[in-house]
């Protein structure tokens, strides 16, 4: 079975401070006094007690990092113990729950001469580059999954949050989705549809994913700042209920700045699905009433991302994760671990 790592600089690199929306890297007070003071000064962070409040954010940030591992394999065993599911049937995958549209697609895919010219006439490729959007579950599936999500966001269970930036969001491997939901979609049907899509971004070689579901709701998350995933496919799946805007927002690759980008809106619909790079950036608008769950599969190629780690953008420094971890690889030889170029 093959074994997963993350790269350290999980827990120093890439922290989101909402207030001025700026991600951020943390190896030392002085390194961070020295890269970011005079640009928090600009984002009206102006005084010494403001500075100080967002180093102990970050510092906390960090530490929860740092244990994350350990305590959410610890909520996973009270959930699993004392946890008792609504709909059991929503945990394994069943084709009656994909909708006849992404069926068609996903099977197109595996072909023989599948092309991505072909599989356009099969998906709508939206204004914004290389991001897809098509019909992925039947709307009975979207309203049982999330009357499953609210169901144990309304227990005893405890909860972790996704990551920095989703304060209301379940992760899904820690509700027991993974094993017989999430992995058989991105085996049997996602990556058959990225390996046509985004052959040179690993979708040929995803083998691993982070799943959550994110909420936005009145007097909570209501949208989401501009931002990359640490993915190297994403798919974002609208579950519901009823809500009214939020559309969501694509931009150029990380790599370019936001001034010479020109963003593009892309509308979501309850049980559709948007495929786009992980390292696209990308956000979701305010949603102006009602309540909204969304699916999100961040799903990873160990050969693309082997060679250069997408957060800090050097060469992974390994270090031992439980299941998944961050997807990365690694090799043995006599000097220790290196990683896999293969």
């Amino acid at each position: 079975m093959q074994r997963f790592y993350s790269c350290s600089c999980f827990c120093t690199d890439n922290i989101f401070l909402e207030e001025p929306g700026l991600h951020v890297r943390f190896i030392s007070e002085e390194q961070f006094g020295r890269d970011y003071r005079s640009i928090l000064r600009s984002l009206g962070c102006a005084t010494d007690a403001q500075f100080n409040s967002v180093l102990q954010k970050i510092q906390a940030e960090v530490e929860r990092r740092q244990n994350l591992e350990g305590r959410s394999a610890e909520r996973k065993a009270v959930i699993k113990e004392t946890y008792k599911p609504l709909h059991e049937h929503v945990y394994y995958l069943q084709e009656s729950y994909l909708s006849p549209e992404f069926l068609n697609a996903a099977k197109y895919c595996q072909t023989e001469g599948a092309s991505q010219e072909g599989l356009m006439d099969l998906i709508h490729s939206e204004a914004a580059p290389r991001v897809y959007r098509f019909p992925i579950f039947t709307k009975d599936f979207c309203r049982e999954f999330v009357e499953e999500l609210e169901h144990f966001e309304q227990s005893e269970a405890p909860k972790g949050r996704p990551n920095t930036m989703n304060n209301y969001g379940i992760l899904l491997d820690e509700l027991g989705f993974d094993e017989g939901l999430i992995t058989p979609l991105r085996e049997r049907y996602l990556r058959p549809l990225s390996s046509l899509l985004y052959p040179d971004c690993g979708g040929e070689w995803l083998d691993s994913h982070k799943a959550f579901v994110v909420k936005y709701a009145m007097h909570e998350d209501l949208d989401l700042s501009y931002h990359y995933d640490n993915a190297e496919v994403t798919l974002n799946a609208s579950l519901g209920k009823d809500f009214t805007e939020g559309n969501l927002y694509f931009g150029d690759m990380k790599e370019v700045p936001l001034s010479e980008t020109e963003c593009v809106e892309v509308e979501h619909h309850v049980a559709e699905a948007v495929l786009h790079r992980g390292q696209q950036m990308h956000g979701a608008l305010r949603i102006s009433s009602g309540l909204r769950w969304n699916l999100i599969i961040w799903m990873r190629a160990s050969r693309q991302r082997n060679r250069i780690c997408p957060m800090c953008g050097r060469t992974p420094r390994l270090q031992p994760s439980q299941g998944y971890g961050d997807g990365f690889t690694a090799e043995t030889s006599d000097s220790g671990w290196t990683c896999a170029l293969t």
